[in-house]
């Protein structure tokens, strides 16, 4: 993509429609981001793009005992970066309209908002530098203006999103992250529970729920065609959680979950003696629970040789 320009904005719909308003108005090579239409009265005035690279998004509140300090993430992935500005003699939409707007939008969506800083550098995050691989967007300079950061999952990549008021309009930058993949194969994944390691997998599931979604179903085959392969192999199933909610509920999700990974295999013919289901919550990280990173890889299941 060239290099073009960015920055912030009312009724954003996080939609999968096709963007056909004040096309004529944008940038050479600009185009909105497929899942986002735009703010009405503004037009992509630049854009910039890295296939590749780290971006650090700000979480949580600022910390008044720390200079207002806000924590941030580091994400890597695609990095995307929107600059979108107001039409001449159009009336502008407010910072919080804006922010409003693309919360809703994500919420309806299966996001979280991870922050949301309203006003002129109500805090101040550890950034990136002034641009996307030396281009002419600037990413900020670690002072928060009406902005939000928010994240969901689509097409199995985590979506995370900074949106901020900036001069005459309002910025995205946008990090596409790949999702936690599971590659381990039937071979390996005996030779190493044999072995009397753990088999850490990453199954996903319904929100809040110990649904297995269909996107997981693969590895859900493996751990049966593994069992069916060794008939006196007998496994223990364990269910783990990160420390987001309460902690009884989370104690709960994770029995549910290893149970529900128990129940589908069962469902293919595997003998029920030879399966053990437990959870341990979140009493059992593997990573740092402060870091969306670090809970992602505590909402695991866990497989050991019974």
């Amino acid at each position: 993509m060239e290099k073009h320009f960015f920055r912030t904005g009312l009724i954003i719909v996080l939609a999968f429609v096709v963007n056909t308003a004040f096309a004529q108005d944008d940038a050479e090579g600009c185009k909105d981001y497929p899942l986002f239409n735009r703010m009405p009265n503004y037009y992509l005035s630049n854009c910039e793009e890295l296939e590749f690279g780290s971006m650090k998004f700000p979480t949580g509140i600022p910390n008044p005992k720390n200079d207002n300090k806000i924590k941030s993430e580091a994400v890597e992935g695609k990095i995307m970066a929107f600059k979108y500005s107001l039409k001449e003699e159009a009336k502008p939409a407010s910072g919080l309209q804006i922010m409003r707007n693309f919360q809703t939008a994500a919420k309806q969506n299966g996001g979280v908002v991870l922050g949301e800083y309203q006003g002129w550098c109500s805090g101040y995050y550890d950034h990136n530098g002034e641009s996307i691989n030396g281009g002419d967007i600037p990413v900020g300079n670690g002072c928060t203006n009406w902005s939000t950061t928010f994240k969901f999952t689509k097409n199995n990549k985590e979506i995370w999103v900074y949106e901020q008021l900036a001069d005459g309009g309002y910025d995205l930058i946008i990090a596409e992250k790949e999702a936690m993949k599971q590659d381990i194969q039937v071979n390996e994944m005996f030779e190493k529970i044999n072995n009397g390691n753990s088999l850490v997998l990453y199954i996903n599931f319904e929100t809040g729920k110990s649904v297995i979604k269909n996107e997981s179903q693969n590895i859900i085959d493996e751990i049966y065609k593994m069992l069916k392969g060794n008939p006196s192999l007998k496994i223990i199933i364990e269910g783990h959680t990160d420390n987001t909610g309460n902690k009884d509920s989370n104690q709960t999700l994770s029995e549910q979950r290893a149970a529900s990974v128990k129940a589908a295999l069962v469902s293919k013919g595997i003998a029920t003696d030879r399966i053990k289901s437990v959870g341990y919550g979140q009493d059992k990280p593997i990573s740092d629970n402060s870091t969306e990173e670090g809970k992602t890889k505590n909402r695991r299941v866990e497989i050991k040789k019974m």
